[in-house]
């Protein structure tokens, strides 16, 4: 069965499952359950494909967590019928089932229940008695070594899910000796994952619901390149806003599918208010043999795409029409940093004290120690108004800090202001460069025309520099050898170039995206040559316009689109 941790006794909880980590006392656990709904269970088996028709005495099938048998139970339907309708005896099944569970209470439950299932099927006593024990155990899945050797076939359940910073040290360290994806802040989840894949035999498949929080976030990367670079995500069904579970959680669950096999198609589904037992029937069917490469039901949409996302970096998170368009652009364009057309994505200056070295008084010091500075408020109309700030320049041409005595006022300047200076980190890390930004100054940038991006913003937002200018740091910038700027600036305009910033950015409060370099660099563009003239002038005309509209049409006439799907 699968379990719900929420708030948990960890001590007594992780103080069980090796010898070295004794066993507790029955009764000292206190922690809540919340049971996986059967007609889930059945949409998990019935997609890994632990059907009846299959001879599932000779398969095995690993449930990590099984709590009160949540699993379990269909699990040894389905088996039981598979042995009658074969003729089979169920001891020649009793390797054919291996689950585990921390609690002693549990795992006397659920043998309880499955002898209860198999002895109201006509199984003797005797028998049922001998497989049932052998099946449940009680101990710590993480840590009975079930990765060491490829033995399952199945491996299926609702992991537990616990931050690892509130699992006991002892405890943590073994885990994370044991599951190396385990990183940062990592869920316990995680090495669920981890080590499930590890004992897949090959062509065997994993099912989860699980939280889907690892498919995006910074403790997931580890698990996303084990994922990748091993294995087959076959099928992810988004479960936001379904009743998955007997009780309210809030849990982000998701029915993942990974298979131990090279990646092959894959299938992203998403799911609304009342999709349930009917509609799950459905989508096993469409998902199954279905017509077509798309489904929008009332309760439910899905896409086909010709293989999950690569790579260890967040996944993106869209409608499953959006992800197949953006998985098809990725496939057939290259990314905005391109070294073939020379474009480069990049952030403006840091400095760690801007009321230091930033101004607006123009005879502060040296006038060539004062560079125009470009900030987030120069951008708000869509044009770069400059509101007159400089950056106080203690850098030359050649990479190199300014030696102070060449430029009195700017060392008096400095001086004046040194306390703030030299208490920032970087100047107590270099005492004799005290008065260094953080980020060094390229002078070439300045006089290059660029697109600039504020930070954090509602929609995308560039905004051409002609040259002049130097970025702050709440400024993101994009150069290029190749590209017309106003051309490549409607593109980004574009709703099509938005698409992929918002599938992958982290989305702040109240709906406003961070537009930062490591998102903008998952745009995907057409090569310069391959637009057609009247394609690119629309584009830029639309960029000059600040026409999101007209450019999202003209961008989709370039990536050779009809649409872009919400």
């Amino acid at each position: 069965m699968g379990l719900y941790l929420a708030e948990v006794a960890a001590d007594a909880l992780f103080n069980v499952g090796s010898s070295s980590l004794p066993l507790p006392a029955e009764g000292t656990v206190e922690h809540g359950e919340v049971f996986t709904r059967r007609w889930v269970v059945d949409l998990i088996l019935d997609l890994v494909g632990y059907t009846t028709d299959r001879e599932l005495w000779n398969l095995r099938v690993s449930e990590p967590a099984c709590g009160e048998g949540a699993f379990l139970g269909p699990i040894i339907e389905r088996l039981s019928a598979s042995c009658r309708a074969a003729n089979r005896s169920l001891l020649d099944a009793q390797d054919a089932v291996e689950a585990f569970d921390l609690l002693g209470r549990n795992v006397a439950h659920t043998r309880s229940l499955l002898c209860r299932q198999l002895e109201g099927d006509g199984w003797p006593t005797d028998e049922v008695a001998k497989v049932v024990h052998g099946w449940v155990q009680q101990g710590d899945y993480l840590l009975t070594s079930p990765g060491q050797h490829q033995h399952a076939d199945f491996v299926v359940g609702n992991p537990p899910y616990i931050r690892l910073e509130d699992v006991p040290d002892e405890r943590m360290a073994a885990y994370r000796s044991t599951c190396s994806t385990m990183g940062g802040r990592a869920d316990v989840y995680v090495g669920f994952y981890e080590l499930g894949l590890r004992s897949l035999k090959p062509g065997g498949k994993l099912g989860f619901i699980c939280a889907d929080r690892w498919m995006r976030n910074q403790y997931g990367r580890g698990l996303r390149q084990m994922v990748s670079r091993s294995f087959s995500m076959d099928f992810v069904l988004t479960m936001h806003d379904v009743d998955a579970f007997h009780d309210q959680v809030s849990a982000y669950p998701a029915i993942t599918i990974i298979s131990n096999r090279p990646q092959g198609k894959a299938i992203a589904a998403d799911t609304r208010r009342g999709f349930g037992q009917e509609q799950a029937s459905e989508l096993l069917g469409w998902s199954t043999g279905g017509e077509g490469d798309r489904v929008d039901a009332s309760n439910y949409h899905a896409a086909r795409l010709p293989h999950w996302f690569p790579g260890e970096d967040s996944w993106p998170a869209a409608s499953p029409a959006r992800l197949a368009i953006l998985e098809q652009l990725s496939d057939r364009f290259r990314t905005l940093e391109d070294q073939v057309t020379g474009t480069r994505v990049g952030i403006g200056v840091a400095t760690g004290a801007d009321k230091v070295f930033i101004t607006d008084q123009s005879d502060l010091v040296e006038p060539d120690r004062l560079l125009p500075l470009a900030m987030v408020r120069d951008t708000r109309s869509g044009m770069l108004t400059w509101s007159g700030s400089y950056l106080v320049d203690p850098w030359n041409d050649a990479g190199q800090l300014v030696d102070l005595d060449d430029y009195p006022r700017l060392r008096s300047y400095f001086r004046r202001n040194s306390q703030a200076l030299r208490g920032r980190h970087i100047a107590k890390n270099n005492p004799d460069r005290w008065y260094k930004t953080i980020d060094k100054v390229d002078h070439r940038l300045t006089a290059r025309p660029k697109l600039l991006f504020p930070d954090m913003k509602l929609t995308i937002h560039p905004v051409l520099d002609d040259g002049g200018h130097y970025p702050h740091h709440n400024l993101y910038f994009v150069i290029s050898d190749v590209w017309d700027l106003r051309v490549l600036g409607g593109l980004l305009l574009s709703k099509v170039a938005e698409a992929f910033v918002e599938a992958y950015a982290v989305k702040m409060r109240g709906g406003t995206l961070r537009f930062q370099a490591q998102y903008l660099r998952k745009i995907r563009v057409p090569d310069p040559a391959d637009i057609d003239a009247e394609t690119s002038q629309a584009l830029a005309d639309a960029f000059e316009r600040r026409d999101v509209q007209a450019a999202t049409q003209a961008a989709l006439r370039a990536y050779g689109l009809a649409e872009l799907p919400e």
